[in-house]
């Protein structure tokens, strides 16, 4: 007599559901080794930076703690729906579209927040909305491995020299301040680049975002704590700069004027921190219970098991994931198609050994003398075309400086980063203080960038813009969307840099009318040799 249905060993999906995790998992590996893999040089470049910076070390530690904060969700990921959405592989085609965008105009920044962010359309695209909800701050947190900042350094730095400044005077100590020089009856101190802070607040940002995430469940409560995380290192590096410069001045000099002022700066930054999160953990709050497992409806007994769906969401799931891989395939290529063809035409036209001069004469009263080694320069990389000269009307002088692009490719365009070199024959210039002006000069409008520049004594008020395929602009983020927009259109890609200088004592709008009279006179020369250079 056969036993009973009832009686046979009960058949549950448990196996086939760790073996569909498994295989997901390896998916979604396999779609982010691809991702890595074919954006290479983005992701090189970002390493680079990390091991070249002591700024932004930190990058070593984000995608580890995010795996960590993934891992320890595993058991609530499990019970996750995990469907894949086709709004995952849209974004991965903005994402890669904007992406070339940002490799033709080689804004290597925005390369590497568009390729992380690729990786959290990937897990969108695989497993669903249910699953990136879940896994939202790990993804988001690989954003902070982009090396990113260096915009914050002049505003810190001139934050932290007014601060010290002030707490110098309210101790009654005599200071003399200039921009980011400080005078002391016992010493000069200035405060550099190094002394922005900038490590600081980048590495209480990543620390803060992390214990909020860990300790609060509140939103308000997290963004309240990261705020704080930010500000309070700010303030810190204020602090911790007037205590420096308090040591030297009762030392008489002999402490804190070389590396020990950037250990005590570590130092005082650790205790900040241990302060901050000490006081975070009065409002922490305990993690959210558990939901219940909910329990699998008891089938009957005589009914068989068949696990039809999971092979289905399988194969979607491998679909998808060779979707992405596919979608991101496409634009590298296309990058270094467009860009190989845009240095293809720059090296037709570079001529191979000396520098191209513009040349065209100043109109009287002006008259034109060669630049001093001593004068301030305007730096670009390549072998453009120049101009520069300083030209005087008998009252009064200014530089004016001309580069001029034919074609502008990677390492040698107009916003290609050049490192003035210390040389101690020649005076060392310093960006002080940069805003953005709008002129009208002989009923032509023009903006531009404002900067005083500073070497010792010398000050000099500098106005810049660009002239990118005849239009005139003073903004860099304009620049280089006009640039990626001629290179991916094939267009003419030629552009100019225009700057005139001036010198002036006490405040800049002395020297204001000097480069008025100079542009109102020269604007008519300056069109005429850069529609020549096109020519």
């Amino acid at each position: 007599m056969n036993a009973p249905a009832a009686a046979l060993p009960a058949i549950t999906p448990q196996p086939l559901a760790e073996r569909s995790g498994r295989r997901d998992l390896v998916l979604l590996l396999a779609v982010l080794a691809a991702l890595l893999l074919l954006h290479r040089q983005t992701a090189a470049a970002m390493v680079a930076l990390w091991l070249r910076s002591e700024t932004f070390t930190h990058g070593f530690a984000i995608a580890p703690i995010s795996v960590w904060l993934v891992w320890r969700q595993r058991a609530a990921l499990s019970a996750l729906p995990r469907r894949p959405a086709l709004a995952g592989l849209a974004a991965q085609a903005l994402l890669g579209a904007a992406w070339l965008l940002a490799a033709v105009a080689n804004v290597q920044v925005l390369q590497q927040y568009l390729m992380v962010a690729m990786l959290p359309a990937a897990v969108l695209a695989l497993f669903g909305p249910a699953v990136s909800r879940a896994l939202a701050f790990p993804l988001a947190y690989l954003l902070l491995a982009v090396p990113f900042g260096e915009i914050f350094v002049p505003p810190l730095i001139d934050f932290t020299a007014r601060f010290t400044v002030a707490a110098l005077r309210l101790s009654q100590i005599p200071v003399f301040h200039e921009n980011n020089y400080l005078s002391l009856p016992g010493g000069n101190w200035s405060v550099v680049e190094a002394c922005s802070g900038l490590r600081y607040v980048i590495a209480s940002v990543a620390l803060g975002a992390l214990y909020a995430h860990l300790n609060y469940r509140s939103l308000r409560r997290r963004l309240t704590f990261m705020l704080v995380a930010l500000l309070l290192p700010v303030l810190a590096n204020g602090v911790r700069a007037y205590l420096i410069v308090l040591i030297g001045y009762l030392s008489d000099m002999r402490l804190a004027v070389g590396i020990d002022h950037l250990i005590y700066g570590w130092i005082f930054f650790g205790l900040v921190s241990l302060l901050l999160f000490w006081c975070g953990a009065f409002w922490r709050q305990a993690p959210a219970p558990a939901p219940p497992q909910a329990r699998a409806p008891a089938r009957p007994a005589a009914a068989p098991f068949r696990p039809a769906a999971a092979p289905r969401r399988g194969s979607a799931t491998a679909r998808a994931a060779a979707a992405c891989v596919l979608l991101a395939a496409i634009w590298p290529p296309l990058a270094a198609h467009l860009l190989a063809r845009s240095a293809s035409a720059a090296g037709a036209a570079t001529v191979p050994e000396l520098e191209l001069e513009l040349e065209f004469a100043p109109p009287l009263p002006w008259r034109a003398s060669p630049l001093a080694p001593a004068d301030w320069h305007v730096l670009h990389a390549g072998r453009p075309r120049r101009y520069a000269a300083r030209l005087s009307d008998g009252a009064n002088s200014a530089t004016l400086q001309l580069t001029w692009y034919g074609r502008q490719v990677k390492d040698a365009e107009l916003l290609t980063p050049v490192r003035r070199k210390v040389e101690a024959d020649l005076p060392q210039w310093h960006e002080i203080s940069t805003s953005v002006q709008a002129l009208r000069l002989g009923g032509r409008a023009l903006r531009v960038r404002a900067t005083v520049v500073q070497a010792a004594e010398q000050r000099l008020l500098v106005w810049r813009w660009y002239r990118q395929t005849d239009v005139d602009l003073s903004s860099p983020q304009l620049l280089k969307l006009m640039l990626a927009k001629n290179k991916l259109f094939g267009e003419a890609e030629y552009g100019a840099e225009i700057a005139v200088a001036a010198p002036f004592d006490e405040r800049p709008e002395q020297a204001e009318a000097v480069l008025r009279r100079l542009l109102e006179a020269m604007l008519p020369s300056i069109d005429e040799g850069l529609r020549h250079a096109a020519r």
